[in-house]
């Protein structure tokens, strides 16, 4: 099974929870550049259930959650049982969170059952070993229609790691729907 990677960063590297890294992958300067409404907004209604795969300290799991609405679910997944509590804390404090499910998942599986809208994972694909697993099960939890967002950093995804992500996303069933234009950033929007 072929997987894609970072060639500046090996696959399976995460971006461990502590408080510098929370500072970096949420804070004012981050949201100007890549804002989550903006990024998200077209893709996001009331009442869709969607999922913020590697949701870190939850900057796009609020947006998420403000815009599926009251009768609308965010399942926020991360394998780090430290970023979800700081983004259960953060999304309580500043966001509806009752909307969200917490979800932590295994680095082997995503155990998530739940039949999902759209999924976005933001910077966090190059950082799974075996990204034709993650995909599959992505493609697996997605309804007919259902969409993905994959936005990779350019600082740590090279083109051609890119371009085998996409042709391991082609080999689980997905197909490109855009190339929306995210600020520092290598996107995809895929189409189940």
């Amino acid at each position: 099974m072929g997987t894609a990677q970072s060639e500046k960063r090996p696959a399976g590297d995460l971006c461990r929870y502590s408080r510098l890294h929370v500072l970096l992958l949420d804070n004012g300067f981050r949201r100007f550049f890549q804002n989550p409404e903006k990024i998200l907004g077209a893709y996001i209604r009331p009442g869709m259930t969607v999922i913020d795969l590697g949701c870190g300290p939850g900057a796009f799991t609020r947006a998420m959650a403000e815009m599926v609405g009251a009768e609308g679910t965010v399942i926020a997944a991360d394998v780090q049982s430290e970023m979800l509590e700081c983004a259960r804390k953060r999304c309580d404090r500043h966001g509806p969170g009752s909307r969200i499910c917490w979800h932590r998942n295994s680095p082997d599986s995503l155990g998530i059952d739940r039949p999902a809208d759209f999924v976005l994972s933001f910077h966090m694909v190059h950082e799974v070993p075996d990204q034709d697993r993650l995909l599959q099960e992505v493609f697996a939890t997605l309804k007919p229609g259902g969409r993905y967002l994959v936005a990779e950093p350019v600082f740590h995804v090279s083109e051609p790691a890119f371009d085998r992500m996409l042709e391991a996303a082609f080999r689980a069933g997905f197909r490109i729907e855009g190339r929306p234009e995210i600020s520092m950033s290598r996107a995809v929007l895929l189409k189940k």
